[in-house]
């Protein structure tokens, strides 16, 4: 899901504002036609009827901008558990359904009273009561909106993540995953200057032999027993998403430790197709480099290696589709009559 997409969540006042506003120059510029009172009720009834349809339209539409988490990958719905308050998040999307329930139920109210309404200054009292009813009902729910844009800003970061071969460069803080996925991808990902340089995750894409491949970029993470929220978005990834970990070493003795780098590289190495790539080679000694017992993969060798991988699993698939086939033909074989 591309979360990217949700819209800024606006003031309350805001809605009633451009309601209001609304129903002052649409209710007033409409001809309509009758006696006074007929023409009195049914201009009165209009400016009702736009105040409802301009905030509701513009709650279902919050509302369903939104994601369902029970129809999400469940990689986000693991995601919104870490960075969100999923149970305030919930609440504060079924208080924007309770609100546009209120006001619809108010304003079949105020119609109909209106409707019996025979006189000017009874209709305008019914209009105004309709009026601070909405604005009781989205004055309530104010904590609400701001909840909803609270959690709108950080879902804005989290990544577009497809259904597809996904590479993951693993390892710890500041080793330079997000540079090497800025040469691999071609991407310009922002890079800060403090220990967690990646707090969220970034994404990009190559393609070698028409293949697309796509990479991620996660926080750093720690040799430690215990991981924070920000390094499980790491896990994630690594978990759910990752079919090749590249993990990247910095050997130039400007960060960590090298053996806590290699005690964190030695809790994740046996999950299949597990790379090594040496990074900030031209600020660390080339015997450095030479002596270390890993051998480091290229940028070239990284993206060979992966769009081969793709191919071989590709192969299987279509030898495992073909068997299956052949199986079914050989099964209606059997019930061919003489």
């Amino acid at each position: 899901m591309n979360f990217q997409s949700i819209a800024p969540v606006e003031k309350t006042q805001r809605y009633l504002d451009v309601a209001f506003k609304r129903a002052r120059e649409r209710g007033t510029s409409k001809k309509l036609r009758g006696n006074w009172l007929e023409i009195i009720r049914k201009k009165d009834t209009l400016k009702v009827d736009i105040v409802k349809d301009s905030i509701v339209v513009r709650l279902e539409k919050m509302y369903n901008q939104y994601p369902k988490i029970n129809d999400l990958p469940i990689f986000y719905i693991k995601l919104m558990k870490l960075t969100l308050s999923i149970d305030e998040f919930k609440r504060s999307l079924a208080a924007i359904k309770w609100a546009i329930g209120q006001i619809q139920k108010v304003h079949r109210e105020h119609i109909s009273k209106i409707i019996k309404c025979k006189t000017r200054p009874g209709a305008k009292a019914w209009i105004n009561s309709f009026y601070g009813r909405v604005a009781s009902i989205l004055k309530q729910i104010e904590s609400n909106f701001e909840i909803l844009e609270e959690n709108r800003k950080i879902m804005r970061k989290y990544p577009d993540i497809k259904d597809m071969f996904s590479i993951c460069f693993y390892g710890f803080p500041n080793v330079g995953k997000t540079t090497l996925l800025n040469e691999i991808a071609g991407t310009k990902a922002k890079i800060a200057h403090y220990a967690f340089t990646t707090k969220s995750i970034n994404s990009g894409y190559f393609t070698l032999d028409e293949t697309k491949v796509q990479v991620l970029d996660v926080p750093g993470v720690l040799a430690r027993d215990k991981m924070n929220d920000i390094e499980m978005q790491a896990k994630l990834v690594f978990d759910l998403v990752a079919d090749m970990v590249v993990y990247v070493f910095d050997l130039s003795g400007t960060g960590y430790i090298v053996d806590d780098q290699i005690e964190l590289y030695n809790q994740i190495k046996d999950k299949e197709n597990v790379l090594v790539y040496i990074n900030k080679q031209d600020i660390t000694p080339k015997e450095v480099v030479e002596s270390f017992d890993l051998k480091s993969e290229t940028i070239d060798s990284i993206k060979e290696k992966a769009v081969a991988l793709i191919k071989e699993k590709q192969r299987v698939e279509d030898e495992r589709v073909a068997a299956l086939e052949a199986e079914i033909d050989n099964d209606e074989d059997l019930f061919v009559e003489e």
